[in-house]
């Protein structure tokens, strides 16, 4: 099977977090389904090299390396479909982009957007807190970019 570390660094990544940790069960299960949708992912007829994997037990990455094989618009729509049965089968919201995730004395948290002005004014996190940035596309900026402190997030840009 197919992992995130055997794409290519440019392969096309999404990142849906999860709105609660998942219970190793549930991990075990979701990867189990997760490793059954890529072995079978195709765009137009021809089998994508694709991996999809749980980290930290709360966010699912989908990796797929798109140059040998161009990613269909159906593609993508059957890899969101996957992912709205997870939601639905065990009761997680995964597409909501306004939760933000970050650690916290070694806990992963999340909020909503809008918290963070006030987690800031009250010290409860600061501008070193690492953040999960789930905007990265590539392989390469989830390995170098997702885990970023918050001062070098886009994050900021739009509370101060």
């Amino acid at each position: 099977m197919t992992s995130l570390q055997d794409l290519s660094p440019n392969s096309r990544i999404w990142i849906y977090q999860g709105s609660r940790e998942f219970t190793s069960e549930e991990a075990f299960r979701i990867n189990r389904l997760a490793a059954e949708f890529v072995t079978n992912w195709d765009s137009h007829g021809t089998r994508l090299k694709a991996a999809a994997e749980i980290y930290f037990n709360r966010f699912i990455i989908i990796g797929v390396d798109d140059k040998q094989v161009a990613l269909g618009g159906c593609s993508i729509d059957s890899s969101v479909a996957f992912i709205k049965k997870i939601e639905n089968d065990f009761n997680v919201d995964l597409l909501d982009r306004m939760l933000v995730a970050y650690r916290d004395e070694g806990k992963i948290k999340t909020c909503k957007l809008p918290q963070i002005t006030q987690l800031l004014e009250n010290s409860e996190i600061t501008e070193n807190t690492v953040i999960f940035n789930n905007l990265v596309s590539t392989k390469k900026d989830w390995e170098d970019k997702w885990q970023i402190a918050l001062k070098d997030s886009w994050i900021l840009q739009g509370v101060n």
